[in-house]
């Protein structure tokens, strides 16, 4: 059983949220401060069991004496999977999963966009020209393709059941086996051996839902993209260090893949001198998906269910795990 005393919070969360945490952890003691309120954090530190966060931890939360809980109420924990949380013990989970349906939709987006090649077709529009877009003899719809969903959590299994209702065929890749999830028509497991290879080799899209770790940095570099069909498309809603992008920017610039989408680069905002903004075929949208009407709902409801589980010493919700390590 994990005991509660004391609960720290940083959340900005509306006033029936915030008074539905505090029911939740209740009899605990729960202190809301602003994130800026740096002595009143480091006091309330010297006891709390748990923090909720809205960012990423550091080093105060670690060197805390008490704390054994931290929730970061976003979806990418790189930046708070540091060495120091393992060797601690420390307990951090996080809030992914609350836009998951609204992340899959934007990857639809990029895939459905980049297969009409819609660009040609806008800027023709806008010319007053109808027709003859170059290459629009060759393209195809979605209906039939194969899709490699890299990384099956939240997001990827969202996007696998929209990529099925387009009856498309659905690879999907993860560390752990499972059972196949609804609409994945194949998977394959790192703990069983598996690479991404086969995926690549197989796939005209691949999405990236994997969340950035050391295992994860560059993981798409020259030696995968060549792996690609030379009309694949590669799209990125993880975070952009899990695509080598100088690589990227070579292979879209020599034609040797057909395009790619990209939510998210490695440095952002994206400089304006970056390649990536002149590279063929490529679309990028600013980190930005449309929030699902539910999204606060759902952040709450994972805190609310983490609350239980670590009371009951039951295995959290979106747990970090040494798997998760990001020293870079």
């Amino acid at each position: 059983m994990g005991t509660i005393n004391v609960v720290l919070s940083t959340l900005t969360h509306e006033k029936e949220y915030m008074d539905k945490l505090r029911e939740v952890f209740a009899p605990a003691e729960f202190i809301q401060l602003d994130a800026s309120d740096a002595a009143g954090i480091s006091a309330v530190l010297e006891r709390a069991d748990v923090a909720l966060l809205r960012g990423d931890l550091d080093e105060r939360y670690v060197k805390a004496p008490k704390l054994k809980w931290v929730h970061c109420d976003h979806a990418g924990l790189n930046k708070s999977a540091r060495p120091d949380v393992f060797e601690k013990g420390l307990n951090v989970t996080s809030s992914a999963g609350r836009s998951g349906p609204a992340l899959a939709e934007h990857c639809m987006f990029f895939m459905l966009t980049l297969a009409y090649n819609f660009p040609a077709f806008y800027e023709a529009q806008k010319r007053h020209q109808y027709g003859k877009v170059e290459g629009m003899g060759e393209l195809k719809a979605l209906y039939g393709r194969t899709v490699g969903i890299l990384g099956m959590g939240h997001t990827g299994r969202e996007l696998a059941i929209r990529a099925k209702a387009f009856n498309m065929r659905v690879l999907g890749y993860r560390r752990r086996y499972t059972e196949l999830p609804e609409g994945v028509d194949k998977l394959y497991c790192k703990d069983k051996g598996d690479s991404i290879d086969e995926l690549l080799k197989e796939s005209d899209f691949i999405a990236i839902a994997l969340p950035l770790s050391d295992a994860t940095y560059n993981l798409i570099g020259e030696h995968e993209l060549g792996m690609m069909k030379p009309n694949a498309i590669i799209i990125n809603l993880g975070r952009g260090s899990i695509i080598d992008e100088d690589a990227l920017v070579k292979a879209l610039k020599a034609g040797r893949i057909a395009g790619a989408g990209l939510d998210t680069v490695s440095k952002e905002p994206l400089p304006p001198d970056s390649p990536l903004w002149d590279c063929p075929r490529l679309l990028i949208t600013p980190h930005f998906t449309p929030p699902v009407p539910d999204k606060t709902d759902r952040a709450i409801n994972v805190i609310c269910e983490n609350a239980r589980r670590f009371r009951a010493g039951e295995p959290m919700l979106n747990l970090l795990t040494s798997e998760d390590v990001y020293t870079r």
